[in-house]
Order: structure tokens, then C-alpha cells, then sequence
């Protein structure tokens, strides 16, 4: 049985030496799992810590898994959060309602082109974000560009040593 096996393990070791790609979900394989706000660009006229409360404060009545990052990092800062009135969430788009009687929206550059908001003088910043890994969603308020902010899942400590163990 133990000679069976060890020619099994032979056989798998030697398909392994042909494979020339290799595809992972990340999320929670090679990452934390725990995605985290890396950076906010806040639009001329906005701060950073007022673009994260109103994008937390609509936030709040997501489902999305990367509005508890913002809500996370709305926390640490110790943002008081109102609630959002006038809540939608078109699937797969973004979320939008009204902050302290500002309408904000929430999501994808489409998304707030679908709303009449320009972003595209975000989108080397978004471009940069990308570039580390990040994942982007841009904030409007009262039809405004008001930023954008950039999500992050960190890398496990053990995976550089893993991929370098697959190679």
C-alpha cells in the first residue's frame, strides 16, 4: 500500500513539473480575507474624513462585502454615522441614497456615469490603486465627483513563501 502511494505521489509530481499556470482565488487563500481601506483621494472641496463618513453612512445598509471596510475604517477614525434615507442597491452597481440631505452615490465609475457624474479625473488615481491591488469605488455627492477610495485584501505572511515553494 505504501509502495502505491509513493508512485502515486511520483505521478502527481511529474504532472506538476508540465503546469505552466496557475489559478487561486485569492480571497481568504492568498489574502487575510479581510478586505481594508488602503487610501482615499478626496475631489477639490472634500476632505477625506467627510467622503469616507458619507460613503459609510450609505454603506451602512449594504450587504456588499467591501462596505464593511469602509464602515471599518469610518470606525477608527470615529465618524459619527446618520442614516441613510432613500436606500437603493442595484445589484452589482454601487448603492446611493441621502446623507444629511446630500444625495450620495456609491459604486462604479459606470455606475456614476449613469447618474450624470463625471469621474474620469480620478481615474489615474483609481489606475494607481489598481496597481496595488486594490479595488476602487468612486463617491459623488450631490452630483459631484467626491473621490475615491481604495480597498484592499492583505496578503497572508505565508504566501510569498508559498508561491516561491509552487514555482
Amino acid at each position: 500500500a505504501e509502495a502505491g502511494v509513493l508512485i502515486k505521489n511520483a505521478e502527481a509530481l511529474e504532472r506538476m513539473e508540465k503546469v505552466d499556470t496557475l489559478v487561486i482565488d485569492k480571497t481568504g487563500t492568498l489574502t487575510e480575507g479581510k478586505p481594508a481601506v488602503t487610501g482615499v483621494l478626496p475631489a477639490a472641496g472634500f476632505d477625506e474624513g467627510e467622503v469616507l463618513r458619507l460613503a459609510a453612512s450609505l454603506e451602512k445598509a449594504s450587504e456588499h462585502p467591501l462596505a464593511a471596510a469602509v464602515i471599518t475604517a469610518a470606525a477608527n477614525r470615529k465618524l459619527a454615522l446618520p442614516e441613510a434615507r432613500d436606500f437603493d442597491a442595484p445589484t452589482g452597481k454601487g448603492v446611493l441614497g441621502t446623507v444629511d440631505g446630500k444625495r450620495v452615490v456609491v459604486g462604479t465609475a459606470r455606475f456614476l456615469g449613469e447618474h450624470g457624474v463625471e469621474v474620469s479625473s480620478f481615474e489615474r488615481a483609481a489606475d494607481d490603486f489598481r496597481r496595488d491591488g486594490a479595488t476602487t469605488i468612486f463617491i459623488s455627492v450631490d452630483d459631484k465627483a467626491a473621490g475615491v477610495i481604495a480597498i484592499a485584501d492583505p496578503v497572508k505572511a505565508s504566501t510569498p513563501g508559498a508561491i516561491a515553494a509552487l514555482k
